[in-house]
């Protein structure tokens, strides 16, 4: 699935807030994708 950068969808990261993009990693799980990195991931209980 090769899409222009401007085309990518984006999510917010349900711990800190920022708005993260799409990436070639999290093609198939894309949908359950809640954070945007490890960090926030195991902090994801200190929510904002």
């Amino acid at each position: 699935m090769k899409l222009p950068k401007t085309i990518l969808p984006n999510k917010i990261c349900q711990t800190c807030g920022r708005n993260f993009t799409w990436r070639k990693k999290w093609e198939r799980d894309w949908l359950h994708v809640k954070f945007c990195s490890d960090k926030c991931r195991m902090q994801k209980s200190k929510k904002i």
